[in-house]
């Protein structure tokens, strides 16, 4: 498929990146496919994680094309440019349709970018997550490759105001090596030790600081208080 729109939005991406000074760090990213599909099952702790998951498997010179919700490409300005992208938009009420679009994208030789967890973590954990990864993967027959990202909630997260003009944060991506589609358990698993990965690395002690999980001493949500707040507000 002709991608006009994804090239500038990249460039424009990397642009803001250097204008930002953003100290972006990408590990693993030989394990992405120069050809050929492949499902990445990333965490969420930030509205823009499909940006930087994406940019780890730009070394591979591949364009991802992500899951996310319907209601994104009905508005005005984000709508053209998802569908420009060749993204994905996914409807609860019809689940099986963007399945079914997703798994001739990667039957074409196309990269899917999928967050299991459906929705951003408050507790910056992985959360329980949906089925569709290790199913993709497993009926097309591509890898499934496992992603953390992480740094990215402190420049927009749920229930905390944009911060999208800050200097200098770290952001990490690291890309697992491709594991075998079993069960969405092995996936969780895996994709919780990527994390612990990333946040041990991370440059920056976050002590007390909203953006840290109450298990490495942070402010944020436990997973169980992040649990309450999401059914609050649902």
């Amino acid at each position: 498929m002709p991608d006009r729109v994804y090239p500038p939005v990249i460039a424009a991406a990397k642009l803001m990146f250097r204008v930002l000074d953003l100290r972006i760090t990408v590990d693993g990213a030989r394990h992405v496919p120069t050809t050929g599909g492949a499902v990445l099952a990333s965490n969420h702790v930030s509205y823009l994680d499909f940006i930087f998951a994406g940019y780890g498997a730009q070394p591979a010179k591949r364009l991802v094309r992500f899951m996310a919700k319907h209601e994104v490409f009905k508005h005005r300005v984000s709508g053209p440019l998802m569908r420009g992208m060749h993204h994905i938009p996914v409807d609860r009420a019809n689940g099986q349709e963007s399945f079914q679009q997703a798994l001739d994208a990667l039957r074409a030789g196309e990269v899917v970018g999928i967050f299991p967890e459906a929705t951003i973590s408050r507790s910056f954990t992985v959360k329980d997550i949906k089925s569709g990864a290790v199913r993709l993967a497993a009926e097309a027959g591509v890898p499934l490759l496992p992603v953390a990202v992480w740094g990215t909630q402190r420049l927009w997260t749920k229930g905390r105001p944009k911060n999208l003009t800050q200097r200098h944060v770290p952001v990490t991506i690291i890309v697992g090596e491709a594991i075998e589609p079993t069960t969405d358990e092995a996936l969780r698993k895996r994709m919780r030790e990527l994390l612990d990965e990333a946040q041990a690395r991370y440059p920056e002690n976050g002590d007390g600081q909203w953006w840290q999980p109450a298990h490495l001493g942070g402010t944020a949500p436990t997973p169980e208080e992040a649990a309450e707040l999401d059914r609050r507000r649902d």
